[in-house]
């Protein structure tokens, strides 16, 4: 199930605070055996996030929305007008929080990556702890061919969740490669470690593809370790996937881990807004939609929101009486996805021709940016002196059920579909399959989770 798109730009150089923990396989050294002699129960999770190339290097000015779409055809943004369009508030930053990704494989220049990204855009560099759990993997993309796109996954994260909460440190966890057992392990040593409060997942795996189903060991596992970090108080976020409803198969069919009722499922919409970053409008991301595609669709389909009920687990409560259905359904929320609506992004392990910014899309996009917000609003919390805003999905929802309330934290999207190569379903008023509750009006989001 990919995650992103990317395009590029020109490059800047730029020193980030880096301390690197090498741990060694720790206390899962049955599962840390496993992930690397995967067999037919593996979940095997993938992240590529959709992009194309814009700079080489950083322009003395990036060019607007609109001057993008005249001599591009697309739109490209920068982190402060994405910032504006979500009304994202400058008195929080971060500071004294830390946002854990977890991602597979790493990037080989995530460091230096981030130190060019914050030099284009005017941000500090934050403190970047990268954490290897099952010891720290040879970067070799050609003998894994994924591992160039967990790489870009890797800066897409990195780079985002910053923008978003400039002052957060950010842990890095890496596992070896991207079976299920590798990233379970990962994701057990950021939750035994409480490496902090927001947890942001940007893979997944169609559910149709996992053996087993709700019966996968994997699987399994992996629910336990969203139940430990509900209990310890915890945000956990995924991305719905960029393959529409049916994640390339014949049925609508949700990713994991974004359809565990512990997780927050984060959609894709395409995002429009003015040169100055004032929000104008948004609907669902499907590119394979000629109605949906932006600007003239002059670059073909990238991909589109994944958005469907599991297969695996039952409505939870959060979801009764919303989504009409008997199983849990993604997503739960939304954010910018498309590539025709892109983000920039610094890329330097492509070589000297390839390295520079590039325009990525992707729901991947917006789960790093989702656990930022919510970052944002652990820091308002304890301001306040209030606690972690923990398990987030029964809060979104319970929003929702105060028109008032949803009217001032969501932007509610109501137009597209997200069917792509397969079946899928229509964004309507209120919830929908495709964005979920629709995005955030991130200022009176924050005001009501840590009040």
């Amino acid at each position: 199930m990919p995650r992103g798109r990317k395009i590029a730009i020109g490059a800047v150089s730029v020193c980030g605070v880096l301390t690197l923990l090498v741990a060694g396989a720790f206390a899962y050294s049955q599962n840390a055996r496993a992930a690397s002699n995967p067999d037919s129960s593996q979940i095997i999770y993938t992240a590529n996030p959709p992009s194309k190339f814009a700079f080489a290097k950083a322009p003395a000015a990036f060019p607007t929305p609109s001057e993008c779409v005249a001599s591009i055809g697309l739109a490209c943004y920068t982190p402060q007008e994405i910032r504006t369009a979500y009304n994202v508030p400058s008195k929080y930053n971060g500071a004294g929080q830390t946002i854990v990704i977890v991602d597979a494989y790493g990037s080989p220049t995530v460091q230096s990556d981030l130190h060019t990204f914050d030099q284009a855009f005017g941000l500090p560099d934050p403190t970047l702890n990268i954490i290897y759990p099952m010891g720290k993997p040879a970067y070799n993309p050609n003998q894994h061919h994924s591992e160039t796109g967990w790489a870009e996954e890797t800066s897409l994260d990195v780079q985002w969740s910053h923008a978003i909460a400039p002052a957060a440190t950010i842990d890095l966890v890496i596992a070896p490669n991207n079976y299920g057992n590798a990233l379970n392990v990962a994701e057990q040593y950021a939750v035994s470690h409480h490496l902090g409060n927001v947890m942001s997942m940007s893979f997944g795996a169609p559910e149709g593809s996992i053996a087993g189903g709700g019966n996968n060991l994997q699987l399994q596992q992996a629910h336990a370790i969203y139940q430990q970090a509900q209990a310890e108080g915890m945000t956990v976020f995924a991305s719905s996937g960029d393959s529409g409803a049916s994640q390339g198969y014949t049925y609508a069919n949700a990713g994991f881990p974004a359809s565990d009722p512990l997780v927050t499922s984060v959609g894709g919409t395409n995002l429009f807004m003015s040169d100055s970053g004032q929000y104008q409008s948004e609907t669902v991301w499907n590119d394979g939609d000629p109605s949906l595609c932006p600007f003239g669709c002059a670059y073909g389909p990238f991909g589109a929101t994944g958005g469907a009920p599991s297969q695996v687990f039952a409505t939870p409560a959060f979801q009764q009486g919303v989504n009409g259905m008997s199983m849990r359904t993604t997503s739960d929320v939304s954010y910018n996805a498309s590539v025709y609506t892109s983000v920039l992004v610094y890329l330097g392990f492509l070589g000297s021709k390839n390295n520079g910014f590039y325009f990525f899309g992707g729901t991947s996009e917006g789960a790093p940016q989702w656990a930022a917000i919510t970052t944002l609003a652990n820091q308002a919390a304890a301001e306040a002196g209030h606690g972690p805003v923990g398990y987030l999905n029964p809060k979104l929802y319970a929003i929702a059920q105060n028109a008032t309330e949803y009217a001032a934290d969501f932007h509610d999207v109501t137009v597209g579909n997200n069917a792509f190569n397969g079946p899928g379903f229509d964004a309507k008023a209120g919830y929908d399959l495709p964005t979920g509750l629709g995005s955030p009006n991130v200022a009176n989001l924050i005001a009501t989770l840590a009040g």
